[in-house]
C-alpha cells in the first residue's frame, strides 16, 4: 500500500510539473529588474485606508491635509515606493482608499504611512497585509501618465 501511495505521489508530481510551460516571450531580463519570481508576481503591501479616529471640521486644516496627503502620494510614487493608490466609493466598513506599497515588509510600509500629514494627524488610520501580485506593476504608472488628461 505504501508502495502504492509513493508510487501516485510520484505520478501527480509529474503530471503537475509538464502541466507548465515556459513563457517563449519571457524577458529575464526585465523580470529580473522587477524583482519577479518564475511567475512574475512578487510580494507588495496592500494598504486599505480607512477613517481615522480625529474628526477634523475646520476647513481650511482638512484642505491642507488633504493637499498634503496628494503631494505625499505623488513623492512615494515618485520614488518609486508607491505603484497604487485610489479612493473608494462609500462602503459600510469606513474604507476611503487603497495604497500598494513595492516594499518587502509591512514595518517598511508602516514607516512610509507615518510620512502622509492626515494618517499623522488621524484623519486617517490603514490596514496593512502582505500581497502577492504581478511584478509588472510599478511599470504602469509609465503608461498613466500617457493618458492622464487632467491631474489632482
Amino acid at each position: 500500500m505504501k508502495r502504492f501511495i509513493s508510487i501516485m505521489s510520484l505520478c501527480l508530481c509529474c503530471a503537475a510539473a509538464s502541466a507548465q510551460t515556459s513563457n517563449p516571450r519571457y524577458d529575464k531580463a526585465l523580470a529580473d529588474s522587477l524583482g519577479a519570481d518564475e511567475y512574475g508576481m512578487k510580494m507588495y503591501v496592500l494598504v486599505m485606508l480607512k477613517t481615522g479616529p480625529k474628526e477634523i471640521n475646520n476647513k481650511d486644516t482638512l484642505r491642507s491635509l488633504f493637499r498634503g496627503h496628494m503631494a505625499n502620494i505623488q513623492r512615494l510614487a515618485d520614488e518609486g515606493k508607491l505603484v497604487v493608490a485610489g479612493p473608494l466609493g462609500k462602503n459600510e466598513r469606513s474604507y476611503r482608499g487603497i495604497f500598494i506599497f513595492d516594499v518587502k515588509t509591512i514595518a517598511a510600509a508602516s514607516d512610509l504611512l507615518r510620512t502622509d500629514p492626515a494618517i499623522a494627524a488621524g484623519l486617517l488610520d490603514a490596514e496593512l497585509f502582505e500581497w502577492y501580485g504581478s511584478a509588472a506593476l510599478p511599470v504602469y504608472l509609465e503608461v498613466h501618465e500617457k493618458i492622464e488628461k487632467m491631474q489632482p
